[in-house]
């Protein structure tokens, strides 16, 4: 039965209209009016381009050759149970206004699950972290504590940190950069048997969780930051995915000479190297590098820690879910890298399967002062994992349970 606050859709417009009047009211986002104005219309309509361009095509999912592959992914009893999720989701969308439960609350299907973007400018809806209350705050961070492990909720938060680090090196610019500027939404109510999930949306941090029984689909996830390592100011010390830095750059130097060859696209790392970030649904990206059947036990096992260093993001339980699908693809697991190998240069890899799809990239600087521009540095990191053949948003399942369950309500 269709619960009825997710038959509606908040548009990009209204939030921008309820921000207005949160401005107005004297909350976090209060400027004044004139040039700020121009910058909501302005960026009101950057984003709304961005989303058109986006989401032209219907989902589909990324593919190597434009074509899905079909039976990768099943509905079942993974054993790990989601009550924990959904009583933390239930709490706090309990929290809420009826003003931000209104622009919370999507359906499941909702193409709001595609409307995510890195980029710091972007209009987002839902409720964001800077208007909440102290108790609702709490019961956002519970509801990410719950639903992620400790590494994930570590590096989710302090991604947030280093957002407000960006701030402060760009003149105490908190009108564009912040650590409270992320915003959650939710699809449908929290359910122990129907479909639902949640997304946080922000500046080098997305994460989209799909919930269906005791199944969990946590991409696409995009984590990142600039700077990656706060050396000076309130979160001085922070620091943002250096494992998976490390890690990346270890396995590479594990291969022999002739391996190397191999997994390497290129050896000169200019620009950015990132094909899966916002808007790229349904991307055709071929397999490039060196098949996980053409490594040693030792390499594999190096390539099994790299891809648990990124899946460890996720909650324990669920995590060894996916480790275990990764693992029956094995074979079928491409390693690709771009960029040199000594210990501090700057480069990109990619690890790709029929049932993942990992990307890390060193990145030019964008709002970094006092860096060379063009030119990719440590200091600016984008990664990135994916759902290949139709499944990320648990699009996939969520098919299937409309093929076994149909909805009336569905649009």
């Amino acid at each position: 039965m269709k619960r009825p606050l997710a038959s509606r859709h908040v548009t990009k417009p209204a939030l921008v209209g309820l921000l207005m009047i949160f401005s107005s009211m004297g909350s976090p986002f209060a400027q004044s009016q004139g040039p700020a104005s121009d910058r909501a219309e302005r960026v009101r309509r950057m984003s709304q381009d961005a989303e058109t361009r986006g989401l032209a095509e219907p989902f589909k999912g990324i593919t190597r050759n434009g074509q899905i592959m079909p039976d990768l992914f099943a509905i079942r009893s993974t054993g790990v149970s989601t009550e924990p999720v959904r009583q933390a989701a239930s709490a706090f969308l309990d929290s809420l206004s009826p003003v931000q439960r209104f622009k919370t609350l999507f359906p499941v299907e909702d193409d709001e699950w595609r409307k995510w973007m890195n980029q710091h400018f972007y209009v987002r809806q839902g409720v964001g972290f800077a208007e909440m209350s102290e108790t609702q705050r709490q019961a956002a961070i519970d509801l990410l504590r719950s639903s992620l492990s400790a590494k994930g909720l570590q590096q989710t938060q302090d991604i947030m940190r280093l957002n407000h680090t960006l701030g402060e090196l760009n003149g105490n610019n908190f009108d564009e950069y912040g650590e409270g500027k992320y915003w959650i939404t939710m699809m449908e109510e929290p359910h122990a048997t129907e479909p639902w999930g949640w997304q946080i949306d922000g500046h080098h941090l997305i994460i989209n969780y799909f919930v269906m029984g005791d199944q969990v689909v946590m991409t696409p996830t995009f984590m990142g930051s600039e700077p990656v390592v706060a050396t000076a100011g309130k979160y001085k010390g922070t620091a943002v995915l250096q494992r998976e830095q490390a890690k990346g750059l270890a396995l590479i130097k594990a291969l022999d000479t002739e391996q190397r060859k191999k997994a390497a696209i290129r050896t000169a790392k200019q620009g950015q190297n990132n094909v899966a970030e916002a808007f790229k649904d349904n991307v055709v990206l071929d397999y490039v590098g060196i098949r996980a059947a053409d490594l040693s036990p030792a390499q594999r096992d190096a390539l099994l820690d790299l891809i648990q260093e990124h899946v460890g993001n996720l909650r324990d339980g669920h995590a060894r879910v996916k480790m275990d699908e990764v693992r029956q693809h094995l074979d079928a697991t491409h390693f690709a890298w771009i960029g040199e190998t000594a210990d501090d240069s700057v480069f990109y890899y990619r690890v790709q399967s029929p049932v993942i799809l990992i990307e890390f990239d060193h990145q030019p600087p964008i709002a970094l002062p006092g860096v060379e521009r063009g030119k990719p540095t440590r200091q600016h990191i984008h990664s990135v994992v994916r759902t290949p053949n139709g499944n990320d948003y648990g699009k996939d399942l969520l098919r299937q349970h409309y093929q076994q369950h149909p909805h009336p309500h569905r649009h």
